[in-house]
């Protein structure tokens, strides 16, 4: 029964968003919870890390309940850095592994890379997005640090990031953001997707958020709360990146952001695959869900909403 949840879940999903999305970008789902090895699903930090020094590595990831007003699920991931001997290790999590080479940050030893053999390593990804959307709050100990995201589509090769001579042949599409604290709030970033190639299939996707754009800069606990993180495909010649859809719940009803249109149409579906309601914004205002997890999908996305 569970496959078939998943199954439906996962089509709806495909088909609301018009292309392929990161595993588990919701940030929901966990693996070691609780333990030092805790890391969100699909995702990775030190503690899977490869390399000569990967013995040395401390947990830098957590779960965490910091959540931005109207998200869908509850849960976020905290990435923070930490001091070890003097040298800041700054917070890493990607879709790829880490290499731990060198104690030297700035070393060419050390890398995050896509695993194309090993599906705990990688991402695929057959699709071509226009740009990619998350949530953010990051927090640092100095106005002048950045942190970083980087998103690169590839082909079918273990591609390493920062970008080698033998990667670079192999890129299709890249996104990279340099940004600031958002000063102890929840703020959505979004980055297009440059298609500059040479390579023309994309296979895989590798994404990388650490809390420091330098290795081995800023300072020991900087730290950046993650969530939400979506790919987007543009319809219709408008894109969904100047704009910011989201639905909530309150004690009246679904709250729906202004960027909908009034006479959109929603299903509600139960997580047993079951349509529960039908209407528009305003006919889903007034309508009262039992606390559970629930999908809403018009003829362009898909949404989830947990109801406490």
């Amino acid at each position: 029964m569970k496959k078939i949840y998943t199954s439906f879940f996962a089509i709806l999903c495909s088909l609301a968003a018009f292309g392929q999305q990161i595993d588990n970008g919701s940030m929901e789902e966990w693996d070691n919870l609780g333990s030092i090895n805790e890391e969100p699903s699909n995702w990775n930090s030190f503690m899977t890390a490869s390399g000569g020094l990967s013995l040395f590595a401390s947990k830098q990831v957590e779960q965490s309940t910091d959540i931005r007003s109207g998200a869908s699920g509850m849960y976020s991931a905290r990435v923070f850095s930490k001091s070890t001997i003097g040298i800041i290790a700054n917070g890493n999590l990607t879709l790829g592994r880490i290499n731990m080479g060198s104690s030297t940050p700035s070393s060419t030893s050390n890398y995050n890379y896509t695993v194309t053999g090993n599906s705990d390593f990688s991402q695929q990804l057959n699709a071509s997005p226009d740009s990619i959307v998350f949530w953010v709050k990051y927090n640092n100990s100095s106005s002048s640090d950045l942190a970083r995201i980087k998103a690169i589509i590839h082909d079918d090769f273990d591609y390493v990031d920062p970008m080698t001579t033998e990667s670079e042949t192999h890129v299709v599409a890249d996104a990279a953001l340099n940004f600031e604290s958002t000063d102890g709030s929840w703020v959505r970033k979004s980055i297009a997707f440059d298609y500059v190639g040479p390579a023309t299939t994309p296979e895989y996707i590798l994404v990388t958020f650490t809390t420091n754009m330098i290795p081995g800069g800023g300072s020991d606990g900087d730290e950046i709360f993650i969530d939400d993180i979506e790919l987007i495909y543009s319809t219709s010649g408008i894109s969904d990146v100047q704009k910011s859809y989201w639905i909530a719940y309150n004690e009246s009803g679904l709250v729906f952001s202004n960027d909908f249109e009034p006479d959109d149409i929603f299903c509600v579906f139960s997580t047993a695959g079951k349509q529960v309601h039908r209407g528009t914004c305003d006919e889903l205002s007034r309508v009262s869900l039992l606390p559970g997890m629930y999908l809403i999908t018009n003829n362009k996305d898909s949404y989830k909403v947990v109801v406490h």
